[in-house]
């Protein structure tokens, strides 16, 4: 398995623990709960609390750390762009300055809280669902979302592009060998064009992919709808642990919304 399959693969779901055990329908309605929190909150306290807990939760399970960091390295990429930007654009109060390629930037109080507030948000939003991917497969979750009422059309597209991703994922690692074996990065100009051939070589791929498996679902009947069998009744074990959960978000919630206020 290449680098960027073991990234998106969803292999530590398939083990057996009382998380995995779960219905995939509660782990679901929690992780919308979450998300909606965090979305909600009105200070950082929140959101990093959700983002510890996960994360510490996400690794109780078996997830490498290093798995977990190359997972995380994008977001925590765009939480840091945000944080620094609300940081010296926003807010009026100035906490410190300096002097960067002959400009003055000053870095103001009101910009910072609403920075860290916005990146804390990203990571924690993250968090939740490397959490829900590390418990759940990928075809349970889609399960779980039809039987909750999402849209058809979301619920297939979904499936069929997680499908597909490893393969254009495969394709993606296999082209870079082949550029690497030929010197294709050796140099900035060099590694310029190949990054762009990259690109035109996935994307022709893609677009052909997509015509091949359109092909092949109509050659085996698909008339504009996947079928998924029924899920098990649920459960009153999954209403308490829904209930119990969502109490214990709510509680944090207020909690924390209140002592930062």
């Amino acid at each position: 398995m290449s680098l960027l399959s073991e990234i998106f693969s969803d292999l530590f779901a398939r083990q057996d623990h009382i998380l995995t055990r779960m219905d995939p329908r509660t782990k679901l309605i929690i992780a919308l709960g979450a998300l909606c929190a965090v979305i909600f909150s009105r200070t950082a306290a929140f959101p990093l609390a959700v983002l510890v807990l996960c994360l510490a939760a996400t690794l109780a399970v078996g997830v490498p750390k290093r798995l977990l960091g190359l997972r995380l390295a994008a977001p925590l990429g765009i939480a840091l762009v945000l944080l620094v930007l609300q940081s010296v654009m926003a807010g009026t109060t100035p906490l410190w300055s300096f002097v960067a390629l002959g400009a003055k930037v000053t870095v103001t109080r009101e910009g910072l809280l609403v920075g860290l507030l916005l990146a804390s948000r990203v990571l924690a939003g993250v968090s939740v669902m490397l959490l829900l991917s590390a418990v759940t497969p990928a075809h349970r979750i889609f399960h779980a979302m039809r039987m909750l009422g999402a849209p058809q059309g979301w619920v297939e597209i979904a499936m069929l592009m997680y499908r597909y991703i490893f393969v254009l994922l495969d394709l993606t690692a296999e082209v870079v060998a082949a550029q690497k074996v030929r010197l294709g990065y050796a140099g900035m100009r060099r590694g310029l064009s190949s990054a762009g051939q990259l690109g035109g070589t996935v994307i022709l791929r893609a677009m052909d992919q997509a015509v091949s498996t359109n092909q092949a679902m109509r050659v085996r009947g698909y008339t504009g709808s996947i079928p998924l069998g029924p899920l098990p009744a649920f459960a009153a074990r999954e209403g308490w642990i829904l209930g119990a959960v969502g109490v214990a978000l709510a509680g944090l919630f207020f909690a924390t919304e209140a002592l930062c206020k």
